[in-house]
């Protein structure tokens, strides 16, 4: 099976920011060695999960460090009250297959 990389962060905003906030979170440019990128907030808006998938954890860590990056996250400084981050390492468990048309 193959290995996946992904980075999990988790953050809380400042209530009636979502806007403003996901104007700041999209990288620019995106980094190359990722590969999927997803976003789950709570009903509220003021909890936002972001999963992203990459070729490595060395790729991933190399984007944490990158000045592109200290950028966004300055950009988002000023809407977030609490962020958690993880990496994890993890292997596809079950693929559904693709429905008939």
């Amino acid at each position: 099976m193959e290995e996946r990389f992904v980075w999990v962060t988790t953050r809380r905003i400042k209530p009636g920011t979502l806007k403003e906030f996901e104007r700041a979170w999209r990288p620019e440019p995106y980094p190359q060695a990722l590969r999927h990128a997803y976003a789950y907030w709570s009903e509220d808006g003021e909890e936002i999960t972001g999963v992203s998938f990459w070729d490595s954890e060395e790729a991933c860590r190399t984007w944490r460090d990158s000045e592109a990056e200290t950028r966004r996250r300055a950009a988002m400084d000023p809407y977030v009250v609490e962020e958690r981050e993880t990496f994890y390492r993890g292997r596809t468990l079950h693929e559904v297959p693709p429905h008939p048309i």
